[in-house]
């Protein structure tokens, strides 16, 4: 399977912001895991997915009321039966980098029993050779 870019877009809203009038990063997280969790249903079935960890979601510069925040996920690293995905949000007006980090998903049966889902992962992007390298160490 070769990575793939997902994309998508949220405008951050008047209840979406903290005691600081920016982005709350509760909702950040949940739109964080959302985006994370529309790149691997897209090889998987979302029946099939649960979210056991966010690494390192790391927070460089706000989001205010009005600014659309866009999410962009791709599947870096697939184990036996986990899926690592990196997250990257940036600000729709420049284009800058305000949130990142990696989220491991697992694929598991209706029990919610770990199965492996035999996926493997097609690196040609020097990008996406960094990334993977980064997953492995989480």
């Amino acid at each position: 399977m070769k990575t793939k870019i997902f994309n998508y877009d949220r405008l951050v809203k008047s209840e979406d912001l903290n005691h600081h009038r920016t982005l709350f990063a509760g909702r950040c997280s949940e739109w964080f895991v959302e985006a994370g969790f529309i790149a691997v249903a897209s090889v998987l079935p979302a029946n099939n997915i649960v979210c056991v960890k966010i690494h390192g979601l790391t927070f460089t510069s706000p989001l205010k009321s009005g600014d659309i925040a866009c999410f962009e996920s791709k599947i870096v690293y697939t184990g036996r039966t986990s899926i690592i995905v990196y997250v990257a949000v940036k600000d729709q007006k420049n284009g800058r980098t305000l949130v990142r980090g990696f989220i491991t998903f697992v694929h598991v049966d209706q029990n919610g029993k770990s199965l492996p889902h035999g996926l493997s992962l097609e690196l040609t992007n020097p990008e996406d050779i960094e990334l993977n390298k980064q997953a492995k160490l989480l």
